[in-house]
């Protein structure tokens, strides 16, 4: 590794090298690695408790985000000792794979130096990776529907929950579209979860066909907001609070209030 740009950073009592800080990483933003370093660093205490004890992924852009990029799930070879994982069985091959678990700063850093834009985190927890603790919504919008059309969508989505005595939690995917969380108990299947998110998006669906698609396998290629309910598989990840995306000026993935989404209107009280 060329050392003659790199500067040092002490985070979390771990002595980190970081390569190229200069490197653009949006070269059309003018926005560098040390500018994502820096954000990531900053933002630590907010970001992890997020990622407590749940598997990452690792979404890693060696040239910044013009260039290839691939999707870390495991840990990479000569990963310093201090880096936590935890052991998962994948489904398709049957063999063990070792799933980063990030725990501080040094940690974000770590995988950001390397070319970790985006981080991506599992619906479930080390060391239960099969029982999800949360059901996630993942709205998608067609390549033409309004923004508005999702704030609509997301608002029934919300009501409907809220019918059935849950509460849920919004925030941006750092794309076009939002992400609502609703926590549950620990016990359930993926399939289970996947099932009710399912269950409940078809009918938000039939009740609202001007403004949401049935929900299908495959890309979404309609008019219509689609929840891909099959985000409630093992494995399967949604961008981390916080995290950068790697979209032109940087957008972050940002929990939201529901005034928020409800446009600074506040809900009537019972």
């Amino acid at each position: 590794m060329d050392t003659s740009s790199a500067i040092r950073w002490t985070l979390d009592g771990h002595r980190l090298t970081i390569s190229h800080p200069d490197k653009l990483y949006w070269p059309a933003d003018g926005i560098t690695k040390r500018a994502m370093l820096e954000y990531y660093r900053t933002m630590a205490s907010v970001l992890l408790p997020w990622f407590k004890d749940r598997p990452v992924t690792i979404r890693t852009f060696p040239d910044g985000i013009e260039g290839f990029s691939y999707y870390r799930r495991d840990l990479p070879e000569r990963t310093p000792s201090w880096l936590r994982s935890g052991r998962y069985r994948t489904a398709t091959t049957g063999t063990d794979i070792q799933v980063p678990l990030i725990d501080d700063a040094a940690g974000l850093v770590w995988f950001g130096n390397r070319g970790g834009i985006e981080f991506h985190l599992w619906a479930s927890r080390m060391p239960h990776p099969d029982h999800p603790d949360l059901a996630v919504f993942d709205l998608d919008p067609g390549p033409a529907t309004p923004f508005a059309n999702v704030l609509q969508a997301t608002l029934l989505l919300r009501a409907y929950l809220e019918d059935l005595g849950l509460r849920s939690y919004p925030k941006t995917s750092g794309a076009r579209g939002l992400h609502v969380y609703l926590p549950i108990a620990a016990g359930h299947t993926f399939a289970r979860v996947r099932g009710f998110v399912r269950t409940v998006t078809t009918a938000l669906a039939r009740n609202h066909p001007e403004l949401m698609a049935i929900p299908h396998g495959g890309t979404h290629r309609g008019a219509g907001v689609r929840i891909d309910y099959a985000q409630n598989s093992i494995a399967r990840n949604t961008a981390a609070p916080y995290t950068v995306r790697a979209r032109a000026g940087a957008p972050v993935s940002t929990p939201l209030s529901w005034t928020e989404v409800n446009g600074g209107r506040s809900f009537p009280t019972a």
